[in-house]
């Protein structure tokens, strides 16, 4: 990767896109801070016993987006220049050939994943089919079918970013301007998550080690925690229709709570 520069995602305390509560005693969905450096200074930083937690989470295509995917060759992996990580394409396929033909599409977006145990993925779901394979390292994934989606008592939360006030500032989570939609997200604890379910869900719990690829069926939720040495990751985006029943079905499972805009 040389200098090229890279998107890190920065948190005090490893959650990123999580629920926070700011100084104004005012729950926030906060996004992380981002930085710029080269992997060289990403790595030595998630090496060190630092304070901040470090993440590589850009996602949304970072190795391969969106665009290029649905113009390029057949066969071809290479070429997509808006990619932060042009150099480590040629390593990469852009596809997973038996899954593209089992869901009669190309993938969406391919991303690269890259950090330790200091950071925790907030459970949540996504719309997309997802395949998700292990480098290095290892991830241990927390599974809720859509089913139980009800018991993780999602709520509407205020949007906010983590901030510095200068280069050497702690971080701080700054409020977005009065008026943006408010982002619907679970309110269950995320680092006692299994504590706080009800006695009648159960979890799946699965440790992905090296060389393991996990099928992640779009609308299940999940939470995500790394081991304690880098940790580097892949995954395949294939997006999912938003018509048609099984779309439909989601929807009205995730319906089933009431979900309330929260200011507490």
């Amino acid at each position: 990767m040389g200098d090229r520069p890279i998107l890190i995602a920065v948190t005090p305390d490893g959650r990123a896109d999580a629920v926070h509560r700011g100084k104004d005693d005012v729950q926030y969905f906060v996004e992380p801070w981002v930085e710029t450096m080269t992997m060289k200074e990403f790595i030595e930083r998630i090496g060190k016993n630092t304070a901040e937690s470090y993440y590589l989470q850009s996602q949304n295509g970072n190795l391969f987006s969106t665009e290029f995917l649905s113009t390029r060759e057949p066969d071809s992996n290479e070429g997509d220049a808006a990619s932060e990580f042009v150099p480590l394409q040629p390593d990469v396929p852009a596809e997973i050939s038996w899954c593209s033909e089992a869901l009669g599409k190309t993938p969406e977006a391919v991303n690269l994943w890259i950090g330790n145990n200091k950071s925790i993925t907030s459970v949540h779901s996504d719309p997309y089919e997802n395949i998700y394979t292990v480098i290095r390292g290892s991830k241990k994934f927390t599974l809720i079918p859509p089913t139980d989606g009800w018991c993780l008592n999602e709520k509407f939360y205020p949007h906010a970013q983590f901030s510095r006030s200068s280069p050497d500032a702690e971080l701080e989570i700054l409020p977005s301007p009065p008026g943006g939609p408010p982002v619907r997200w679970s309110s269950l604890p995320d680092r006692e998550l299994d504590d706080a379910l009800p006695v009648d869900v159960k979890p799946i719990h699965i440790d992905l080690k090296p060389g393991q690829t996990l099928y992640l069926p779009v609308g299940w939720w999940h939470q995500v925690y790394q081991s304690e040495e880098t940790t580097i990751a892949l995954n395949w985006w294939y997006d999912t229709e938003t018509r048609g029943l099984s779309w439909a079905v989601l929807s009205t499972l995730r319906e089933m709570a009431k979900v309330e805009n929260n200011r507490q």
